[in-house]
């Protein structure tokens, strides 16, 4: 079964795609040998004070591939597309515009489609 995984900053949560940051141009640590991408250098600094923390908080934190709202995946609603189920926002919009384009909207959220974000990498 295929995973398909949005980079989230530990820190604050946010989507690394939704902000239109590449993983080229990411702010990164690394902890217990793992990398981190964050969407500002201060968030790295805030995580590198206390990484485990910080891991804990946004472990259950998915991203709707339509809309790149992040949600905790207790609160989603999953599509099998595929060999997979994918965490979706509860909006049925979002739903039924991926089964439109459903390859476009998950390279999107891997970072393989380009994307300039809602903030087109202006975030703090």
């Amino acid at each position: 079964m295929k995973k398909f995984k949005s980079k989230v900053c530990p820190t604050c949560g946010c989507s690394l795609v939704r902000l239109g940051i590449k993983e080229t141009s990411a702010t990164k640590s690394t902890y217990k040998d793992e990398s981190y991408s964050f969407c500002c250098s201060g968030c790295a600094k805030i995580f590198d004070k206390n990484p485990s923390k910080y891991i804990e908080e946004i472990k259950n934190v998915t991203v709707c591939p339509v809309c790149l709202a992040e949600k905790n995946i207790a609160h989603t609603t999953g599509v099998k597309y595929k060999n997979t189920v994918i965490p979706f926002c509860r909006c049925p919009h979002c739903i039924s515009t991926f089964e439109e384009k459903p390859e476009y909207y998950l390279d999107r959220l891997m970072g393989k489609t380009e994307y300039e974000g809602l903030f087109n990498n202006l975030c703090c």
